[in-house]
């Protein structure tokens, strides 16, 4: 197979004779470097006279680079005593054209090593093939392995491919990849997304194959992730100039959504023609640069994609691409591989069919040819220098794709050096000569490449995964643009699926130099403003769910992050602030011995207590006197202790509530109030019965004296004493929390267990109130100078007011307050029995103590 001289072929002979570059040697590893020859319409980047208005090939001079780093690590194996001593590596290198027909053609041309084809036929059967490297595109590394498959040769691929679920590669034993897999670039983008906020987001996709998977991956999986696509648009693969309406038609279409002010992030997957193609787009849809300046995104380029220039687009700038976020493979500094580049000549590399078309388009200039007329200074000299390249048109830094080849031929040669060293010692053990590799099969090496590992000469480890893919990942880099047609790779972070948790994604975002157009402040990329916090989504009818209005939070709702779906309640122990955009600690509420409503009853309590103290001194002081001895003295002292116990047990009342406390409270308050009661009940019962017995011919004389009183007032006592143990039993009282009753606080209160009983105690209590009042009642008139029936039935008046008023006043108030309602109803009813019973009695023997005599009585008796 030959080479070609010239760029031109004819129009009838659409694919030209490969480019090849062969290096003989022992054994040849097999190359196919795709994308390097393109076929364009001229007139599209450079303006001159053609008859045929078509020149083929035309080089990607950027990819020479891909060529030259098989032929550097080859050399580097070569002069390596350690690998393979003794043996030579070779290689032939083709160009596919990135066409289908000729990938078929020159992957036959690496198998027979003939330009006849002659298919099952090897001939210059000296030198075996051992290894195939390529392609770079999706599609090229399939058309290969169409052929190679058959044969099972190791293929190893440099360009990314969809997933296995994508793809047939696992059904294929023969093929290698020495990049990660694309799985991981897929989350790689969906964690950068989703780490900036980014949702509303554009896609430029090369039409074919891979652009298809890429769509059927990507799309699916931005849904998941909550983002959207504002706009899917397909990059012509290779253009179609015979459809020339419909091409302008379709960059217009991409000029459009380019200006879209709020998809300012635009992911671009497909191959390097892509940024060719929106450069041109931009620069010739406004030539001039009246708006271009303004054209500001962030764009995420996968691996596939590199920055080339052609023609005329040389003198063109790369700003629009500025601050551009890349996924890239893994590379690293490669020693001596600058100085490599820094070698090449025009007359130093023997039989490299590349390098004269890559100096004449890289350095526009033509070498001399005596039937063609030139300008002298379009000559090249062949003295021109690969540092003055602009790295749109050949980049001195390894790429990744070139790190990829680098890396195959390695694992290619220690493969090689693995099964020499094995079947050699075999070989010597049983006493037979040398093993040679020309004596070696492909398929035989298969074994060897999947249980590589080797250190690289940049220290990286080298191993295959079970899928035959190479461990790694990709880098993220941030690229920085100069005036000078020149770019800059930053590296900001990493994805690495083989990394430990939390370092699987890396991103620096203090690293990242942004467009000019965003004054380095972070880019946004929604289709509309955030929700803030204390509103929620509400999704527009007719459109994709990143399109939303914002709502505000409904009733005791809050939302604390942007782009709430829906609000949410706060915890029990909190409740939503004004904004509802945060929780508020609920406060505890009870009646505490510290506030002023604890303090005013605390001291009501102690007030009255005294008081009560002060009056049964002085009925034990005065214990001989008549009105003291009237109507049973112990009765009164049992009613006065009685009455001190009620003023006390609003203690119970006051503070946080307890477990001793919940259980104390309503027993001890029904248990003393019926005593109180029983025993005001007993001083009534008892003067309608000596009234009674005064009578002529009464029978009931017999129940005169204190075993009466005695009696009401043990067995009254004794039914709420049987009450309160039963519901004690049952259903006892405990302390408990209200969450809900009130919006900003949390009640403290004692669960009373069982309501039934609770208001079974009070109940019973008020059926001795109202005994008590219709027997006072009824005793009212009857003749006795110290008749206290009258006092009494005012006591019980005020005493079933104060109560019949406290169940609906109880029922309608909350937390502290229904204790306090409880506190008062004690301290009204204990105070009123305290002063209408005991205040006369007490005026009489201290203010008027003249009518406290047994004369006084007996007169008005009379």
């Amino acid at each position: 197979m030959g080479k070609v001289d010239t760029m031109k072929c004819p129009i009838q002979n659409p694919f030209p004779i490969p480019h090849e570059w062969y290096q003989p040697g022992d054994f040849i590893i097999g190359g196919i470097a795709s994308q390097i020859c393109y076929t364009f319409y001229e007139e599209f980047f450079k303006v001159h006279p053609s008859e045929n208005m078509f020149e083929l090939p035309h080089m990607m001079t950027k990819f020479y680079q891909h060529v030259l780093a098989l032929a550097f690590a080859v050399e580097e194996v070569n002069e390596n005593p350690k690998i393979l001593p003794n043996i030579t590596l070779g290689f032939h290198i083709y160009d596919s054209y990135f066409d289908a027909k000729m990938t078929y053609r020159t992957t036959l041309d690496l198998l027979f090593k003939s330009h006849r084809f002659i298919l099952n036929y090897k001939c210059d059967t000296q030198k075996n093939l051992i290894a195939i490297i390529g392609g770079l595109s999706y599609d090229t590394s399939f058309h290969m392995a169409d052929t190679i498959s058959l044969y099972k040769i190791p293929q190893l691929t440099y360009g990314s491919f969809p997933t296995e679920e994508d793809s047939d590669t696992s059904r294929i034993p023969s093929f290698y990849r020495t990049v990660p897999n694309e799985a991981h670039q897929y989350m790689g983008i969906i964690n950068l997304l989703k780490y900036f906020g980014w949702t509303w987001v554009g896609l430029f996709v090369v039409d074919d194959e891979s652009g298809q998977n890429f769509l059927q991956t990507m799309e699916p999986l931005l849904s998941q992730n909550g983002m959207c696509s504002a706009f899917t648009q397909s990059l012509p693969k290779l253009p179609r100039f015979d459809m020339w309406n419909e091409l302008c038609d379709s960059l217009s279409s991409h000029y459009t959504d380019l200006t879209d002010d709020k998809a300012n992030t635009i992911i671009i997957y497909g191959e390097s023609m892509a940024t060719i193609w929106l450069t041109a787009n931009v620069i010739l849809r406004d030539p001039e640069n009246v708006n271009r300046s303004s054209l500001r995104k962030v764009w995420i380029i996968t691996t596939q994609v590199d920055f080339i220039l052609l023609g005329i687009q040389r003198t063109w700038d790369l700003d629009l691409f500025q601050g551009a976020i890349c996924f890239t493979i893994h590379s690293n500094t490669i020693i001596g591989f600058k100085e490599f580049l820094q070698s090449i000549k025009m007359d130093g590399r023997d039989g490299d069919g590349f390098l004269k078309d890559f100096w004449e388009q890289a350095f526009d200039c033509t070498f001399p040819n005596p039937s063609v007329l030139v300008d002298i200074s379009e000559q090249c000299t062949g003295e021109e220098n690969l540092e003055s390249l602009p790295d749109p048109i050949f980049e001195r830094r390894m790429t990744g794709h070139s790190y990829s080849i680098y890396n195959a031929v390695h694992v290619v040669a220690h493969a090689l050096h693995d099964i020499y060293l094995t079947r050699s010692r075999h070989r010597t053990r049983r006493g037979y000569k040398m093993f040679k590799l020309q004596e070696l099969q492909a398929w035989q090496l298969h074994p060897f490449l999947g249980d590589i590992s080797f250190n690289n000469s940049a220290g990286e480890s080298m191993t295959f995964t079970a899928k035959r893919e190479m461990e790694g990942g990709f880098d993220i880099m941030n690229m920085v643009t100069f005036p000078n047609r020149s770019f800059l790779r930053i590296k900001a972070g990493q994805v690495d699926d083989n990394a430990h948790e939390g370092k699987k994604f890396i991103i620096h975002e203090d690293m990242i130099m942004w467009h000019k157009g965003f004054n380095q402040v972070t880019p946004i990329s929604l289709c509309n403003e955030h929700c803030l916090p204390g509103y929620q989504k509400k999704r527009k009818e007719g459109e994709k769910f990143c399109c939303y209005d914002c709502a505000a939070c409904p009733e005791g709702k809050i939302s604390n992050q942007n782009d709430i779906d829906d609000c949410f309640r706060c915890p029990e122990d909190q409740y939503p602030n004004k904004n509802k955009n945060g929780c508020i600690s609920k406060t505890l509420n009870f009646i505490s011995n510290e506030e002023p409503l604890g303090i005013s009853l605390a001291s009501i309590v102690l007030f009255f207590s005294i008081v009560t103290t002060l009056v049964f001194s002085t009925f034990v002081k005065h214990k001989d006197t008549p009105i003291v001895k009237a109507n049973n003295r112990d009765l009164t002292y049992t009613l006065l202790i009685s009455l001190l116990f009620c003023f006390l047990s609003s203690f119970l009342f006051l503070g946080k509530p307890g477990i001793a406390t919940c259980l104390l409270r309503q027993t001890t308050f029904g248990m003393i109030f019926s005593v109180a009661v029983s025993c005001i009940l007993a001083k009534t019962v008892t003067v309608v019965v000596v009234f009674m017995a005064t009578k002529p011919g009464s029978n009931i004389k017999k129940w005169v004296g204190k075993r009466l009183a005695y009696s009401i007032v043990l067995s009254s006592c004794l039914i709420q004493a049987n009450i309160c143990t039963l519901w004690l039993a049952t259903t006892p009282p405990y302390p408990d929390l209200d969450m809900h009753s009130v919006t900003t606080e949390i009640i403290v209160q004692c669960n009373e267990g069982s309501v039934a009983m609770f208001y079974c105690v009070l109940g019973y209590m008020g059926i001795l109130a109202i005994a008590s009042f219709i027997v006072a009642f009824a005793a009212r008139k009857l003749p006795d100078s110290f008749n206290e029936a009258k006092f009494i039935t005012f006591s019980m008046l005020l005493f079933c007011s104060v109560w019949l008023s406290f169940v609906p006043t109880y029922l309608s108030t909350k937390g502290k307050y229904m204790v306090a309602v409880e506190i008062f109803s004690i301290l009204t009813s204990s105070a009123g029995l305290l002063g209408c019973i005991f205040a006369p009695k007490c005026y009489i023997i201290l203010l008027r103590p003249q009518l406290n005599s047994r004369e006084q009585l007996i007169r008005k008796r009379m």
